[in-house]
C-alpha cells in the first residue's frame, strides 16, 4: 500500500514537472506575471483578465482597472462566458471580462500583427471561448489572434436615468462597448509581451460583433487603439428609432432610458439599487422588454453613424467589409406572400410598393428574392453605405466582399434555393471546415469550400499585416470606390464583380434617407 502511494506521489510529481516544462516562461503584464501554455506550436493564454470583475457596485459601471496580483497567474483555462440564455462547458459568470490569445511568436521581440475577434450574438449571447473561435489556424498564418469578451444583454447595455445620473459622463447603456475599448487598451499595453505589435492591431467581428466594429470605428474613445477593421455582416448606419426593426435598432439615449425604466418595472425593481441586488440570471433572460442594444449617447457613440461618416468624423483606418448572400434565411420566418406584402407595407410605408417590385415574392412562396429585403435592410445596405461614405470622405482604402459559398440544395429540399445564411462564413475565415458546422454538413462540403476558406483566411491575415488583403497566392482584390464599385465574390473561387442587387439597394437607400426626415421619423407639427 505504501509502495503504491509512493508511486502515485512520484507520478504526480513527474506529471507536474512535465506540465511546467511544457509551459512558456511567464510574461509581464501591467497587473502582474501570467503564464500560458504551449499548444500545437503556439503559445496560448486563456482566461486573461483585462478589467476588474464588473460585479456588485461595479455592475453597470464603466470597466475598472484590474488589481495587481502577486506571483504568477496561470492562464491555461478558459474563463466563464457572460450570463445569458445558453450554457457553455466552461460555465457562465458575471465576472466575465477576460480574453484569450494565440501567439506564434518565438520571442517578445517578434512584433507580429494582431487580429482581435469580437463575437456576435445580438449583443445578448455568445462567448469569446466558443470552439468556433479557436484562433489556432489563423495564428499559424502569422498573426497574434485575440478573442475578447464583453458584457451582454441588460448587464452590458441597460440604459436608465439613474445610471446616467451617477455616471461621470452622464450616460448609460454602452457598457459592453466600453468593455471592448478596455480590452483594446489592455492590448496596447500588454500584447508586445506576447510577441504582438500594438501598432498593427486589426479588429474584426461578425453580426453584433461586426456592428460593434463599425461603432468602434465611429467612437472617439477608440481612436488610436486599432489600425484596421474587418466587419462581417455588420454595420450600424441606420437612423435612430423609438421602434426597433431590422437595421434600425439604435435609440437615442433618452429613448433607451425609457426602455430601461420599463425593463426595471417589469422586474418589480423601483431603483437601480434594487436591480443591483438581483441575480444576474434574472437580468439576461429572454429578449423581450428592454432588448439589449447600444444607444446613441453622445459619448461612446457621438451621433447617427451615417451623419458622422458624411462629415468625416470617424477613425479613418483601412476596412474590409461585407455580408452573406442569404442573411434573410436566418431571420425571415416562414410566411405567405400576403403576409410578406403586409409586413413590407407596415414597415416601409410610402416605399413599400417600390420595394416589393425590386424584392418580389412568388405566387405561393416567399423565395430568396423577397428574403433579400431582410438581408439588405439589416446588412447589405449598411455595408454598402459604409463603403460609399468612407471611400468618399476618408483617406484609407475600403475592400468590399459578398459571401455566396453554399451547397446547391436539391429541389424539394427544405433549403432549396437558399444561399449562404448568416454566420456561415465564420468557419471559412477561422479555417474550421473540418469541424462541426451546423450550416453545412460534412457530406455537403466540396473542394471549393477549402479553396474559399484558404483564400478568406489569407485575405484576412494579409489585411492584418499590410492594411491590404492582397498578396501571393490569391486573386487581386481591388479597393472599392464609387467610381469603381467592385466587390470580391466568394463563390466556388474568389472573383471580382459588381455590387449585388445595386438597383434594389438604391430604392432602400431612398427609404433610409426619408427615415431621417421629420416626416420619416413620424414628427408632426
Amino acid at each position: 500500500m505504501k509502495t503504491k502511494s509512493l508511486l502515485l506521489a512520484l507520478f504526480s510529481l513527474f506529471f507536474s514537472e512535465l506540465v511546467i516544462a511544457q509551459q512558456p516562461d511567464p510574461v509581464i503584464t501591467d497587473c502582474g506575471l501570467i503564464q500560458g501554455m504551449f499548444e500545437n506550436g503556439l503559445t496560448v493564454y486563456k482566461g486573461v483578465p483585462f478589467a476588474a470583475p464588473p460585479v456588485g457596485e461595479l455592475r453597470w459601471k464603466a470597466p475598472q482597472p484590474m488589481k495587481k496580483w502577486e506571483g504568477v497567474r496561470q492562464a491555461v483555462e478558459f474563463a466563464p462566458g457572460p450570463p445569458q440564455g445558453q450554457n457553455f462547458s466552461f460555465g457562465k459568470s458575471e465576472d466575465c471580462l477576460y480574453l484569450n490569445v494565440w501567439s506564434p511568436a518565438k520571442t517578445a521581440d517578434d512584433r507580429i500583427p494582431v487580429l482581435v475577434w469580437i463575437h456576435g450574438g445580438g449583443f445578448s449571447a455568445g462567448a469569446a471561448s466558443e470552439h468556433m473561435f479557436n484562433g489556432e489556424n489563423l495564428a499559424k498564418k502569422g498573426v497574434v489572434l485575440v478573442c475578447i469578451a464583453y458584457r451582454l444583454g441588460q448587464l452590458g447595455f441597460l440604459a436608465h436615468p439613474e445610471l446616467s445620473a451617477e455616471s461621470p459622463a452622464h450616460v448609460s447603456g454602452n457598457y459592453g462597448l466600453l468593455d471592448m475599448i478596455a480590452a483594446l487598451q489592455w492590448i496596447q499595453k500588454n500584447i508586445a509581451a506576447m510577441g504582438g505589435d500594438p501598432n498593427k492591431v486589426t479588429i474584426f467581428g461578425e453580426s453584433a460583433g461586426g456592428i460593434a466594429v463599425s461603432m468602434l470605428c465611429a467612437s472617439p474613445l477608440a481612436k488610436g487603439l486599432f489600425s484596421g477593421a474587418i466587419c462581417q455582416s455588420g454595420g450600424s448606419f441606420g437612423p435612430a428609432s423609438v421602434k426597433t426593426a431590422s437595421g434600425e435598432n439604435m435609440k437615442l439615449l433618452k429613448d433607451a432610458e425609457q426602455t430601461g425604466i420599463a425593463f426595471a418595472n417589469n422586474l418589480g425593481a423601483a431603483s437601480i439599487a434594487e436591480l443591483r441586488k438581483l441575480d444576474a440570471d434574472r437580468l439576461t433572460a429572454g429578449m423581450g422588454i428592454g432588448m439589449a442594444w447600444p444607444n446613441i449617447d453622445g459619448y461612446v457613440i457621438p451621433d447617427d453613424q451615417f451623419k458622422l461618416y458624411e462629415a468625416g468624423k470617424y477613425n479613418d483606418v483601412p476596412v474590409l467589409i461585407g455580408y452573406n448572400s442569404d442573411e434573410g434565411a436566418s431571420f425571415s420566418r416562414a410566411r405567405t406572400p400576403e403576409e410578406y406584402y403586409n409586413a413590407v407595407k407596415n414597415r416601409y410605408e410610402k416605399f413599400a410598393d417600390d420595394l416589393i417590385k425590386v424584392y418580389p415574392a412568388g405566387a405561393t412562396t416567399v423565395p430568396k428574392t423577397a428574403r433579400d429585403l431582410d438581408r439588405d435592410a439589416a446588412f447589405g445596405w449598411h455595408t454598402w453605405s459604409w463603403a460609399r461614405l468612407q471611400s468618399r470622405t476618408g483617406k484609407s482604402k475600403v475592400f468590399y466582399y459578398y459571401f455566396d459559398q453554399h451547397p446547391d440544395y436539391p429541389e424539394g429540399s427544405p433549403r432549396y434555393g437558399q444561399g449562404a445564411p448568416h454566420g456561415s462564413e465564420i468557419v471559412y475565415v477561422f479555417q474550421h471546415l473540418n469541424q462541426s458546422n451546423p450550416m453545412m454538413g460534412s457530406s455537403q462540403r466540396t473542394p471549393s469550400d477549402q479553396v474559399i476558406s484558404d483564400a478568406m483566411s489569407t485575405y484576412w491575415t494579409n489585411f492584418a499585416k499590410y492594411g491590404n488583403p492582397n498578396g501571393e497566392g490569391v486573386p487581386e482584390w481591388p479597393a472599392f470606390s464609387e467610381a469603381n464599385p467592385k466587390v470580391m465574390y466568394f463563390n466556388q473561387t474568389p472573383y471580382v464583380g459588381p455590387v449585388p442587387s445595386a438597383d434594389a439597394l438604391e430604392v432602400l437607400d431612398k427609404y433610409f434617407e426619408w427615415r431621417r426626415t421629420p416626416e420619416g421619423q413620424g414628427v408632426t407639427e
